[in-house]
């Protein structure tokens, strides 16, 4: 690659690196597969990155590419078959305002609620409610024509 596209990708990656490991956590749930999704989204990213740089909307295009990375890596050989068991999440304690007591307690629940679906109703959800994407941007961060968020 050349100095200036290094340069690129490099600011580029410095300038998105938290928003995308927020978005892989809320794919998959687990802080540390979200660092492994993030991490091979950019190496697609920098074998790519002339093209993406190029694009209308390169954020678009990494969220496509992280959101297949999910996918491909549910419709694997190892998520089907081998289900490890994480440490339960760390509650914080209770505090003095039953406000945020209600936050953390729904947060919880939301995450419950999602991790019983399957990767692609999780990845509509997630693309739509929480990155606020409309459909037709979710479609397109899925790959997908746009009646197909819709229904799933």
């Amino acid at each position: 690659m050349r100095e200036d596209d290094e340069r690129g990708y490099s600011q580029f990656v410095q300038g998105r690196v938290t928003a995308l490991q927020r978005t892989a956590y809320h794919l998959c749930g687990d802080w540390h597969e979200a660092h492994d999704l993030v991490q091979a989204a950019l190496i697609r990213l920098y074998r790519h990155w002339r093209r993406v740089s190029a694009a209308d909307s390169p954020d678009a295009y990494v969220r496509r590419m992280l959101v297949n990375v999910f996918l491909d890596q549910r419709r694997g050989w190892w998520s089907r078959h081998v289900r490890p068991f994480g440490d339960p999440p760390e509650l914080p304690a209770s505090t003095a305002d039953p406000a945020v007591d209600l936050v953390v307690d729904r947060t919880v629940d939301l995450q419950a609620a999602l991790a019983r679906l399957s990767p692609g109703q999780r990845a509509v959800l997630v693309l739509r409610y929480w990155e606020g994407l409309d459909v037709a941007e979710t479609a397109a961060a899925l790959g997908c024509s746009p009646g197909t968020p819709r229904g799933r």
